[in-house]
């Protein structure tokens, strides 16, 4: 059984707070859910802020919000749109959720920073540098 929970506004994370719980809508952790799913998204999803679409800040990553981000173990900085797995076109810059990458940025709100582990085993910190999100 899964468990939503609802909360208000005023306990969504700051922007600048690491390691604070991502913010994710209802639709998308419902529709998430259905997927196979990574240990770490798996964790994710369990700690994460569920709110309704209205409640989600605009500087926050959701499903289909463009977003920058910036590996500061690399220093690379890359624009992608967050995408379910169906519609993922990495040549597009359309990464799936289900990807180390997407799975990671997935709720973080803008100056938000997340260590994550990629399959070759080196541990990859997330910043995100600006989130657009897609006009209905």
């Amino acid at each position: 059984m899964m468990t939503i929970q609802l909360t208000n506004t005023d306990f969504l994370p700051s922007e600048t707070s690491d390691f604070e719980p991502p913010v994710v809508s209802i639709a998308d952790c419902m529709r998430l859910r259905q997927y196979p799913l990574s240990d770490e998204l798996t964790d994710e999803l369990d700690r994460a802020i569920v709110v309704g679409q209205e409640h989600i800040p605009n500087d926050v990553v959701t499903m289909h919000a463009r977003c920058a981000y910036i590996d500061e173990r690399t220093g690379m900085r890359r624009e992608i749109e967050l995408v379910y797995p169906d519609e993922a076109d990495p040549g597009q810059g359309k990464i799936s959720v289900l990807t180390p990458v997407g799975s990671a940025l997935l709720g973080l709100r803008v100056g938000q920073e997340i260590p994550w582990a990629f399959p070759d085993g080196s541990v990859h910190r997330l910043k995100v540098a600006s989130v657009t999100q897609k006009t209905p």
